[in-house]
């Protein structure tokens, strides 16, 4: 069965879209950490991030980068930072959050946005790309 992930990729689930490659999609989080808590999700379903390709890994930490300088760009935040964990989806995922403290990195904490707040910050964070 097709992750949560795929389906987005494919167009079935809607997303808030901040960048895409041919391998690659970056988009915002719905249950979001902070505004502006971004996931890059690789095209191909793969389960756990050390199973990709050494090329496929490292495009992947590209990409996050590129989309990460974007955000701090676009989100008041001291730094951005990088998580991940893959246990809630099994499809690889890197996490870029903006962070100001500690307590932004937990995923105990999330933030309420509208579907107005989400595409003002999507279409922010791309500008910078």
């Amino acid at each position: 069965m097709s992750s949560i992930f795929t389906k987005i990729i494919n167009k079935d689930i809607p997303c808030y879209k901040i960048a895409e490659t041919e391998n690659f999609l970056a988009f915002l989080d719905i249950n979001p950490n902070a505004k502006g808590h971004t996931l890059c999700v690789t095209k191909q379903e793969v389960n756990k991030l050390f199973d990709l390709d050494q090329s496929v890994y490292l495009d992947l930490m590209e990409f996050s980068r590129t989309v990460a300088i974007a955000i701090e760009k676009a989100i008041d935040c001291k730094r951005v930072g990088m998580t991940v964990i893959g246990l809630e989806v099994p499809h690889v995922h890197v996490h870029l959050i903006p962070l100001n403290s500690m307590e932004d990195a937990q995923f105990m904490k999330k933030q309420k946005l509208v579907e107005e707040d989400f595409i003002q910050i999507a279409d922010k964070i791309a500008s910078f790309l």
